[in-house]
């Protein structure tokens, strides 16, 4: 009996096959992944108001983020825990109905200066609205709620442009309010934008008209020319036949 404790001893502290053991072979991956570049169609724009951070003070609702600096200054990025809500009016239903609840930005190209709205859904970063902001546009607040406010917008969200009525739920008075300053400084901005277009186009049909004009007045030169060449030559064939039947007269009376 005594002879078989060992050799029990000796298989319970056997290891097993397989377990914590190295055996410093290398597997290589069955499919291998590239790096892939993904991109936002955001590159080419700078954030003018990014509503993802409430610039306040701090609640505890929030919690620190980092920092962030715009045209005011440098501010402390809170995080908020409850994200704005986007609705569309529905027409058919005369209702409101969600549209996602994120984070909300105003993006201006670097080239042609044209701001546009762009809000995404938390989580799955899909596009709840997406729309330029035109001269023509104002925001106002809805129904006399402090942290909500509406506008119109030909929106392209869904891949296709469509007339919206948005209305916005922020957590915070004081991001409402950030929303609708932004909205209305960039729609009186885009008016001078307008104003520069139109007076460029109106310029540029201006030349038009004159290089038009100049061009009429060259081809009516042109035709001219053209008219006196063709009187001179008629003339010439005229004054040669005369002088041919006059030299034929001779010869006929004698």
């Amino acid at each position: 009996m005594s002879s078989a404790d060992p050799e029990h001893r000796e298989e319970e502290e056997a290891p097993t096959a397989g377990e914590d053991e190295d055996t410093g072979a290398q597997v290589a991956p069955i499919v291998k992944l590239e790096e892939v570049a993904v991109t936002t169609g955001e590159e080419d724009e700078d954030p003018i108001l990014d509503l993802y951070a409430l610039i306040s003070s701090f609640f505890f609702t929030f919690r620190f983020y980092g920092f962030a600096t715009d045209r005011r200054g440098w501010y402390w990025i809170l995080a908020d825990r409850r994200k704005s809500k986007l609705y569309r009016f529905d027409k058919d239903g005369n209702q409101w109905k969600e549209r996602g609840a994120g984070t909300v930005k105003f993006l201006k190209h670097k080239v042609s200066g044209k701001v546009r709205l762009l809000m995404r859904q938390s989580k799955t970063l899909k596009i709840c609205a997406n729309h330029l902001i035109l001269s023509t546009m104002t925001v106002q607040e809805h129904a006399g709620n402090e942290k909500s406010c509406v506008w119109h917008a030909r929106d392209f969200a869904d891949g296709e442009l469509k007339d919206e009525l948005f209305c916005i739920r922020f957590p915070s008075i004081e991001n409402c309010k950030s929303f609708m300053e932004t909205f209305q400084e960039v729609a009186e901005s885009q008016k001078t934008e307008d104003d520069k277009e139109s007076s460029a186009a109106a310029g540029l049909i201006e030349k038009l008209s004159v290089e038009e004009k100049a061009d009429a007045e060259k081809k009516d030169e042109q035709k001219s020319e053209d008219k006196a060449g063709e009187q001179e030559s008629t003339s010439g064939k005229e004054s040669k036949a005369d002088k041919d039947k006059k030299a034929e007269e001779p010869a006929s009376s004698a």
